[in-house]
């Protein structure tokens, strides 16, 4: 750890008038301990969507033990938790993603986000009878690709929220997200197993639907409009070489600037997906994997007063625009932008060009770096809410 920021630095309105910056970052720096430990836990013990139950269960008791009221299985979902401490009439919402990447572990980094995002819900804690603060941390299952605050969001979680925030780590700071909308299917052919040497005219080749899908998409990203991306794995193939594939799956997403510009985009894409089933005669099923994610909607004040505090903890928002390209990705906090103020800003790891969702990241996300994002991110968003509501 390189040693704490200068508690003197600027901060932004009412946060530093009151002292209350002093307070933020002794609260921190009395927190990171734990804090580091909890990120390096999850770190060490993977796991996918939906099945985060030890990252769940470590979550809650973190709350509990600082008082929180936690509420386990959240809403009937066994790996979402929500825990709440104040009753204040502002509601501050903090998410917690935990879930892992599969053979990848957490190569995006969600144990840091749910390091920052627990810890500012700590530190605000102590601000919230003073403040008319209601701290609310919500432990969101399954964002890779799962969809759980879409989820949530149908059963009425976040609903009236004054303002949500989450940081999530990148290889550079880059305040503003811009992700795309993005639609996740699940992509499957059913053909007839034949012998391929002895019967191949009695067998319907589920494998070469796929061939078939993945040239049509790959002619037609010729015509793709600038913004938009589709991309996907074949998760199964066949069996035998010497047996025709009577079943294949894959996994494909399509993604566009907004919700708007997703629906046609994604007919075209379901279309050469069609075509794979007409040239062969494999039956073809496409099954959404989540609802699609939502283009995100920014709380303009809320990031100003996070990015000043960013900047006075020594955070830097200049990097090159090829270095700050993770604000693009696609999350379900998208969704909850468009039902509560939001922000989701990335917070560097100075690991360029390691990037999310590679094996050096992961690598990155814990040690001196990571452990400096979980103090600056706590800290930053612990100043931002205390402002926002000031």
């Amino acid at each position: 750890m390189t040693a704490d920021p200068d508690i003197s630095a600027p901060g932004a309105g009412a946060s530093r008038r009151t002292g209350a910056r002093e307070r933020v970052l002794e609260s921190v720096a009395a927190e990171l301990p734990a804090l580091i430990a909890f990120s390096e836990r999850l770190h060490a013990n993977p796991e996918l969507g939906w099945a985060e139950h030890r990252a769940s269960a470590w979550t809650a008791e973190l709350l509990e033990s600082h008082g929180f009221t936690v509420e386990r299985d959240y809403l009937g979902f066994s790996t979402a938790v929500r825990a709440t401490f104040g009753s204040g009439g502002r509601r501050i919402g903090l998410m917690a993603e935990y879930d892992a990447l599969p053979g990848l572990g957490h190569a995006c980094g969600h144990n840091i986000i749910a390091a920052t995002s627990v810890g500012a819900a700590v530190v605000l804690s102590s601000f919230a009878d003073d403040h008319d603060l209601t701290i609310e941390l919500y432990g969101t299952p399954a964002e890779e690709g799962g969809g759980g605050k879409i989820e949530l969001i149908k059963r009425g979680a976040f609903a009236g929220l004054d303002l949500a925030m989450m940081v999530h780590p990148s290889p550079v700071d880059s305040a503003e997200a811009r992700p795309f909308a993005v639609a996740h299917h699940h992509v499957e052919y059913r053909g007839k197993s034949a012998h391929a040497a002895a019967y191949p005219d009695r067998g319907v080749n589920a494998n070469d639907a796929f061939v078939v899908a993945q040239v049509a998409l790959g002619l037609l990203r010729q015509q793709l409009p600038a913004g938009t991306r589709v991309h996907g794995i074949q998760t199964l193939g066949g069996q035998a070489p010497n047996a025709i594939p009577e079943h294949t799956e894959g996994r494909w997403y399509v993604r566009a600037e907004t919700l708007a510009e997703l629906g046609p985009l994604d007919e075209r894409v379901r279309r050469c997906f069609e075509a794979g089933a007409l040239a062969t005669g494999a039956e073809l099923a496409i099954t959404p994997e989540s609802e699609p994610y939502s283009e995100f909607r920014t709380d303009e004040r809320a990031l100003v007063l996070y990015k000043a505090h960013a900047e006075s903890l020594g955070r830097r928002f200049d990097a090159p625009a090829e270095q700050a390209t993770m604000n693009r990705a696609s999350t379900d906090m998208g969704n909850v932008s468009q039902l509560v103020p939001a922000i989701h800003p990335y917070i560097g790891l100075g690991c360029f060009p390691a990037a999310n969702h590679q094996p050096d990241f992961a690598a990155h996300c814990v040690g001196e770096a990571a452990n400096r994002a979980i103090h600056d991110g706590a800290a930053a968003l612990a100043l931002t809410a205390l402002d926002y509501f000031t």
